[in-house]
């Protein structure tokens, strides 16, 4: 991480923000969780998935 002021990791994070939002909350409506605690929790479940189990394209040039 850089200092604070800097915006050089904005980025990188944005991206990973943006994904979570696209692929856990294409085609859903926006009250989709009942309470804050069921919110976190779906949301980090789908990080434990998106950082061990998510197939991505640097992974599939590995396999084949």
């Amino acid at each position: 991480m850089s200092r604070p002021g800097r915006c050089i990791d904005n980025g990188p994070m944005e991206g990973v923000c943006g994904t979570i939002k696209s692929e856990l909350f294409r085609g859903k409506k926006h009250d989709i969780f009942d309470n804050k605690s069921l919110a976190i929790e779906t949301i980090d479940s789908y990080i434990e998935f998106f950082n061990k189990d998510r197939i991505t394209l640097k992974m599939a040039t590995l396999i084949s």
